[in-house]
């Protein structure tokens, strides 16, 4: 990774499409995201410190231990930037099947909805993205699904509006109010070739536990069936709805009811959630503990 994360930090966009759509989902959760953005300034918020003598320590500590190849940070980082541009490459590769009748965006004539089997993939191979990362920067094994779990309970902040857009735009979205049901139904009915057919699972596979096709499948449709509760529980917690969310992305992306089932496409396109909040959740880790261990 040739970026320090202090670059990548200051480099967060503080506007956009990824930062709107993330805004969009603030009724779900209100005020838990602020899109946090400048690497003095995250130092600034995440520790409450003013002393710029105190908050230069904590950045260069935070640098070192990005740095440390030994901790998992920057395979962290490399799977959030991966995903997201596996996926999004996906979304750009489709077809539209009804070329040219449309002029959402200009972007319908290149772009198609993913069948509900690609989804399911990618929502699963998203999820396990979401578990191997966690498990990189706490230091333990890439197969703790059980920690992860227990974790997931305390998500916040830009962590936990990362699983909410996950939930969201790559679940109900595209898939329905059913998502999470409906795509272990089809994770369990996929074969190993369909999973190394899949553009998201193969950006990231090098680092899904399993050594192969076939019990990387494994672990992600028992991932996905141990994290379903949560995702269901979410849902019904929040109100979240395939129309709320579709009204609060209305603000800024103009489409018209009959072509709803495109703005998945879209989303999975030009919404780069999961690097974005991504390089927030890891800032903020590297910062709590750099400023413990000074």
């Amino acid at each position: 990774m040739s970026k320090a994360i202090f670059e990548l930090v200051d480099e967060l966009p503080k506007g956009g499409i990824t930062v709107m759509a993330l805004n969009s989902l603030d009724f779900l959760l209100p005020g838990q995201w602020q899109n946090t953005v400048g690497f003095d300034n995250t130092i600034r918020t995440v520790t409450g410190e003013t002393d710029e003598s105190l908050i230069q320590q904590i950045g260069e500590r935070a640098v070192t231990l990005y740095n440390d190849k030994s901790q998992g940070y920057q395979r962290a980082m490399w799977l959030y930037d991966t995903v997201d541009s596996a996926s999004g490459m996906l979304g750009t590769a489709a077809l539209a099947n009804r070329i040219g009748q449309d002029t959402f965006l200009g972007f319908l004539k290149n772009i198609t909805p993913k069948p509900e089997n690609a989804q399911s993939i990618d929502l699963g191979v998203k999820l396990v993205t979401e578990i191997v990362a966690f498990c990189q920067i706490n230091g333990i094994p890439g197969d703790s699904v059980g920690d992860f779990l227990a974790a997931l309970g305390d998500y916040s902040g830009e962590s936990l509006m990362r699983m909410a857009a996950l939930v969201c735009f790559d679940g109900i979205i595209p898939l329905g109010p059913e998502f999470a049901g409906k795509a272990l139904d089809m994770l369990k009915g996929t074969n190993p070739s369909e999973l190394e057919g899949n553009q998201t699972f193969n950006g990231v596979k090098d680092l899904i536990p399993g050594g192969n096709p076939t019990a990387q499948l494994g672990f992600i449709t028992q991932s996905f069936d141990s994290v379903k509760g949560w995702m269901t529980n979410f849902v019904s917690s929040t109100g979240a709805t395939r129309e709320r969310l579709l009204g609060g992305l209305k603000g800024f992306i103009d489409f018209t009811d009959d072509k709803a089932d495109y703005v998945g496409a879209l989303l999975d396109m030009n919404v780069k959630y999961y690097r974005h909040t991504g390089v927030q959740t890891l800032a903020r880790r590297l910062v709590e503990r750099a400023y413990a261990e000074l």
